[in-house]
């Protein structure tokens, strides 16, 4: 072999060994992380809880958790599930979630049904895109089921509409654009409509409102209502009227993603002004410890139920290992 062949395989030794450092934070074989091309990955699964209040949810005695993970969906080709959203439609419930496709390493919209709100089955599929989808934030609103999905990568926050619920979709608009926005999640109050969105990262908190649905979209002059504070600014699920007050969950991202999910009454919230303070029970879900959610929580979708009660769709992670090639 030439000098110059010599320098070239040196070379690509040591950019290989610098992009296995920088990917996978360290040498396994010259540390504690284990063994050659075995890393850590994170596994996200979904869980069913119930309760009477916020400061009392647990998993109900019929219920194993998790209802659904990436072995329950296809274990050949499914990454993770989070995210979920729930719906109550003729009996049934319906839950849509993030499913992280293995192969394409993006997200995808899948669904599952429930007779009962406990025992759940994998269904399919239901919304693909070039671009990574999540947070598939579903509701009625006029005989007609909505779906505004995380869409940062496309740069934009859609609505859905579903065409033959819940196997098809359809764009009906893109209600923002410009900005890689997350997580964005509508209701009504006072006569309008109302989005939470956070922007870029998980430290910051939009407040958009509108007349319809649809649109237009304008920021409230307050926004963003919450700035550099990742400990509460990034939504965690669908807001609520519970026992009288409006409350919006924030997932908790101070140190780590996706930690804890906190809770906040929503005290003002109207053209001129917006106020909030964090309930006393808040944080409402962090990490158990072991098993599924052993290291945190970071999503809830919450339905009030008529005897006063709760059901709730939660996610939950661990770190696992993860064994392959590394590029």
């Amino acid at each position: 072999m030439s000098v110059w062949g010599v320098w070239l395989a040196v070379a690509s030794g040591i950019g290989f060994l610098c992009g296995y450092l920088y990917r996978w934070r360290g040498v396994p074989f010259l540390t504690r992380r284990g063994l050659p091309f075995v890393g850590q990955d994170y596994e996200y699964a979904i869980g069913v809880f119930t309760g009477t209040s916020l400061a009392d949810l647990t998993v109900p005695s019929n219920v194993k958790n998790p209802v659904m993970a990436p072995n329950l969906v296809a274990p050949a080709r499914c990454r993770a599930t989070a995210d979920p959203f729930l719906l109550q439609r003729e009996g049934k419930w319906f839950m849509f979630m993030e499913v992280v496709n293995r192969a394409r390493r993006c997200g995808e919209i899948g669904c599952a049904t429930s007779p009962d709100g406990w025992r759940w089955s994998y269904q399919a599929v239901v919304l693909r895109e070039p671009f990574h989808l999540s947070y598939p934030f579903v509701f009625a609103h006029r005989d007609t089921i909505w779906m505004i999905p995380e869409t940062a990568q496309d740069c934009s926050v859609r609505l859905y509409r579903a065409l033959e619920f819940p196997l098809r979709w359809r764009l009906e608009t893109r209600l923002l654009e410009g900005h890689r926005y997350t997580d964005p999640s509508v209701f009504q109050h006072g006569g309008l409509w109302w989005m939470f969105v956070s922007r870029h990262t998980s430290e910051d908190l939009l407040l958009y409102y509108a007349e319809a649905l649809t649109g237009p979209w304008r920021p409230h002059p307050r926004s963003p209502i919450v700035y550099a504070q990742p400990e509460k600014a990034r939504c965690a699920g669908r807001p609520v009227h519970w026992n009288g007050r409006l409350i919006r969950f924030a997932q908790d991202c101070s140190g780590e993603y996706g930690r804890r999910v906190r809770a906040f009454r929503i005290d003002r919230l109207d053209l001129e002004q917006y106020q909030e303070s964090e309930l006393p029970e808040s944080p409402i879900l962090g990490p158990s410890g072991v098993g599924w959610n052993a290291e945190g929580m970071h999503h809830i979708d919450l339905h009030v139920q008529p005897d006063g009660s709760c059901l709730a769709a939660v996610d939950g992670w661990r770190r696992v290992r993860d064994v392959g090639w590394k590029y």
